[in-house]
Formats: structure tokens, sequence, C-alpha cells
């Protein structure tokens, strides 16, 4: 079953901490457990190894944990649950502070997270907490809503803890729809690809990689085994077992590997940024400045259209979904595209100014699909828009079957 580090931070509701984990035993998961230091104040760490038989996480100092602890943990889950998760704890996580065992390990975790708030109904309504909180979800941590009750202040109020039973179902609701994609082949492609001018000299994009290296994790998070084709990055590639990743650098690469790979696959992604254009004749040697002629001429030829020519491959049981990355007239390039490339479905994003997609870690689409009107989306990270993406192919494919 899967492997869950449960977090109990310095709420009241701590000791129903204990419930989850035995719950979520119950269930057949493996569980590992960390404390704050305020947690530590309210429930005691020898109860929860007592539960679990595994040490408990409560200080990146302990001469008797392992060399990198906080590392260690975040690679062991696949899941991470702050239950209950305090003002504090969330503020943390939607800033990005590590100053303790627990906030450094939520940090270092790539596994999907959940957050089950707890407390008083003032903390919960506060702005600060309100913003926090839709940062963590645009993060793509999943929030359980806080229940309405009696709480520990003597009064009604919106932040009690929910029953650890109601919990346990939540989180399992959550591993069910993580796996949403299981049994499930996808492809995806990233990053730009070069074409070479000489042996030092090149075309390309300003792509960084890092839309498609985020639908490959979430697809991924989804249960499916996933290839990763990847161009130029300048992001790291993740590190999964349910990721292979294969490298190209031209588009011709990039078309020679998608033919190998399409035929297996029950999704393709194209979100890698092609360059459309490349040298008819490449210099076998370094261009050299001439001191008699200060212009320099290359002739350009089309590259493949690889998107076309792999979708008009595509059979009745496979979905395609093409990227319009534009600095103009955006949706009606995209619905061109949408029209002439066989693709089920486009992204398209301007790669314009400032906000545009190139190397933001935030991005704003508008998907396209035949039949239907477009549908734009919020601006928000590119996890979260990696997030919303399997879950629209997954919803598309269950349509198909």
């Amino acid at each position: 079953m899967t492997k869950i580090a449960v977090y109990l931070t310095g709420s009241i509701a701590a000791y129903k901490g204990i419930e989850v984990v035995r719950g979520l035993q119950k269930m057949g998961h493996t569980v590992r457990v960390g404390m704050t230091d305020a947690a530590c104040q309210l429930i005691s760490p020898a109860t929860l190894f007592a539960l679990t038989k595994e040490p408990v996480l409560t200080d990146l100092w302990d001469e008797h944990a392992t060399p990198i602890p906080h590392i260690e943990l975040a690679d062991w889950a696949d899941l991470a649950v702050v239950v209950p998760a305090t003002a504090n704890i969330i503020a943390k996580m939607a800033t990005g502070l590590a100053d303790d065992a627990v906030s450094t390990t939520l940090l270092a975790t790539a596994a999907p997270k959940i957050v089950v708030p707890a407390m008083n109904n003032h903390m919960w309504m506060a702005p600060a907490t309100q913003r926090n909180l839709k940062q963590l979800e645009e993060d793509g941590v999943t929030v359980m809503t806080p229940a309405t009750g009696r709480l520990a202040e003597g009064y009604d109020g919106k932040g009690r803890l929910p029953a650890p039973d109601d919990i346990c179902q939540f989180v399992a609701a959550q591993l069910n729809k993580h796996q949403q994609l299981a049994g499930k082949r996808v492809v995806v492609t990233a990053g730009g690809t070069r074409e070479d001018i000489d042996p030092v000299r090149f075309i390309g994009n300003r792509s960084s990689g890092k839309m498609g290296i985020a639908i490959a994790k979430a697809a991924a998070q989804a249960g499916a085994t996933v290839t990763l084709v990847v161009g130029q990055v300048s992001v790291p590639l993740p590190s999964s077992p349910a990721i292979t990743i294969r490298s190209v650098t031209s588009t011709e690469d990039l078309l020679a590997t998608l033919t190998d790979e399409f035929s297996q696959a029950d999704v393709l992604v194209m979100a890698a940024a092609v360059a459309d254009y490349r040298p008819v004749s490449p210099a076998t040697k370094k261009i050299k400045k001439q001191a008699d002629d200060p212009h320099l001429t290359i002739h350009l030829t089309e590259t493949p259209d690889v998107l076309k020519t792999v979708a008009q491959h595509k059979r009745a049981d496979q979905l395609v979904v093409g990227f319009a990355a534009e600095t103009n007239d955006l949706l009606k390039n995209a619905d061109h595209k949408l029209a002439t490339k066989n693709a089920d479905l486009i992204v398209a994003n301007s790669v314009a100014g400032v906000n545009g997609a190139f190397g933001s870690t935030t991005n704003e689409v508008t998907i396209l699909e035949k039949a239907h009107l477009p549908v734009k989306w919020a601006r928000m990270s590119k996890d979260r828009v990696a997030s919303k993406l399997i879950e629209l192919i997954r919803t598309k494919l269950k349509q198909g079957d």
C-alpha cells in the first residue's frame, strides 16, 4: 500500500492525529510521523513510535537519526498529510519557510500533500490564513475544509478538526484520485529543440522545460507510466521510477523518438517548444568573421511538423494534447492549430512580455477543444496547471472508454 508521512503540529486537536495514524494503518498503509515542538508539548512522540514502530522525526539535529533526516523522510513518502495543520504551519508552507524538522521536510517533499487545518474560527477567517490557503491550493496542495462545531474556546465556530474517520476517508479518496491514470502510458515532451548552425552555434528558443516537466510529474503522481522526452531545459529533470527520460536535440530527433514511443502510448502531451526552421547546410567548422563582409546569410528550411505528423497516426483510443505558444493572436492561432493538427486538445499560452510562459513559474492558459468554447484558466503555478490538465485528460479518457 501507500507510504504516508503524517505531520502533527501544535493544535489542541493533535491527539486526534493519533487516531488518524491508526486509521491509516488499518487501511493497510505504512505510516511514519513527524512532529513540531508544539505538538510534542501536547502528545508524546513515544506514543507515535509505539504505533508505527518507526522513529518519529522531531529534530533535524538528532545524533541518532539518519545523516539527512528531512530528505530521507521526504523521499520515502508517497503522500504527506499534515493533521492537524495550524495557521502557523500553513503560513510556513505557503511562503516556503523551513525553520524546523516538519517545515523543512515538507518543503523537500515532492509527493502530493494534504493539509487538514484545525484552529480557532477567527484565525481560520483571517485574511492572511485565507491568502495562505489559496497559495497552497495554487501550489497543488489539497486542503480538507475544517468542520463547524464546538471549539476548544467553548463556543461553536468553523475550524474544528474533522473526525479522524472522515479524515482517513478523505485521504483514501485523494489516493484514488492520485491513481487516476494507473495502467496508462503517457508521453510528455518538454524543453526546446536546437538546430545547429555550426559546431558551436544553434537556433533555439527560450523554453525552460518547466511546464512539460510539471506535466510529467503530475502524470506520474496520477499513477501513469511516463516517458519524458526532453530537449534543452534549464531546470532539473525529475527523478522518479515512474518516469523514463529520453533526451533529444533537434526537431528531427524529437520526431524519431515520438514515432517510436507514440504507438505504445495512451496519451501524448506536446509541451516542447519545437524549432520551426533549421539551416539548410550547417557548417562543419565554426563560422568565422570575414573582414571584408560584416553580414552573414544563413539559408533556412522548415523542420518537420512534429505534432501533425505524429497525430495523423492517432488511434481512436489515444489522446493527443498540443500546446500553442504565441506572442500575438493567441486564440486565432491556437484554433488554427486545433483544426489542422489532429489534436484532441490545444493548450494555448502567451509567451509575450514579462508575463509570458517562457521561464516563468506560473502560466495562464486557455483550453481549446473541437465543438467546445475555449475555456480560460486563471493564472496559477505551472504545477497547478499540470494537475488540472491531468485531471482533464483523465476525464477525456474516461469518456472514451
